[in-house]
């Protein structure tokens, strides 16, 4: 009996993809959803780490062009009303407000600063929905996909239990294959939502010191622009 059941176990595939063919129609389905998840996960990690890291150069650029002591209507002349980057689309918002706040004969319109504040309020809202885009499914595919694939390894093995309550047979080379394949969903999903989990906590992070940086560029743009209205 015993060497039957190791003829029968050196005759079963435990590869991945073995596991993969034998499983059942929904356990397969779960599998398939996880290994997507986790595809849409990695790419839009590569994509925020690209995303941000082109975000900072623009914004160190930026700053280094703002504070470099040239007149700010040169450098929103040079950029014009629709630059690339986030920075400066920020500051041409400001910039943009600023020249409609004057009337023809120079004078300013009454309640300049506030409508300044609310333009560059508005793109740093902007900025904001664009660089925090896609985050949401790397937290949605951290909290859900353990469960998913807990439902998958669930059903694989009471799939398992009734075959053996059918074959009337508890051998290991009957129940492992069944076993297998449903801890392979657990697997699947823990792979999914690792990585998803760890880069969402890094990349909220990465965009809040963004963000950050913008809101404290803003205020301080706020300020010079504050002090030529009250002089």
């Amino acid at each position: 009996m015993e060497a039957e059941t190791l003829a029968l176990a050196q005759e079963i595939d435990f590869s991945m993809w073995g596991l993969f063919a034998r499983a059942t129609v929904t356990v397969k389905l779960v599998m398939l959803m996880l290994v997507g998840a986790s595809i849409w996960s990695w790419g839009i990690i590569i994509q925020k780490m690209i995303n941000y890291r082109k975000a900072r150069q623009e914004a160190d650029a930026f700053d280094r062009a703002f504070w470099s002591g040239n007149p700010l209507d040169s450098l929103f002349d040079q950029i014009g009303a629709e630059p690339p980057g986030q920075a400066a689309r920020i500051f041409s918002a400001g910039m943009t407000e600023w020249r409609r706040s004057h009337r023809s004969d120079g004078g300013l319109i009454p309640g300049a600063q506030a409508r300044i504040d609310r333009s560059m309020d508005v793109a740093i809202a902007k900025e904001t929905e664009g660089l925090q885009s896609g985050l949401s499914v790397l937290a949605t595919v951290g909290s859900t996909a353990p469960f998913v694939g807990l439902f998958g390894t669930v059903w694989g093995i009471m799939t398992a239990f009734i075959e053996i309550a059918e074959q009337q047979n508890t051998n290991l080379a009957v129940v492992a294959p069944g076993i297998a394949e449903a801890l392979m969903a657990t697997g699947l999903g823990l792979l999914a939502a690792i990585p998803a989990v760890v880069f969402y906590n890094k990349l909220s992070a990465d965009s809040d010191r963004i963000i950050g940086g913008y809101e404290a560029f803003a205020d301080e743009f706020a300020t010079i622009l504050s002090r030529q209205l009250d002089s």
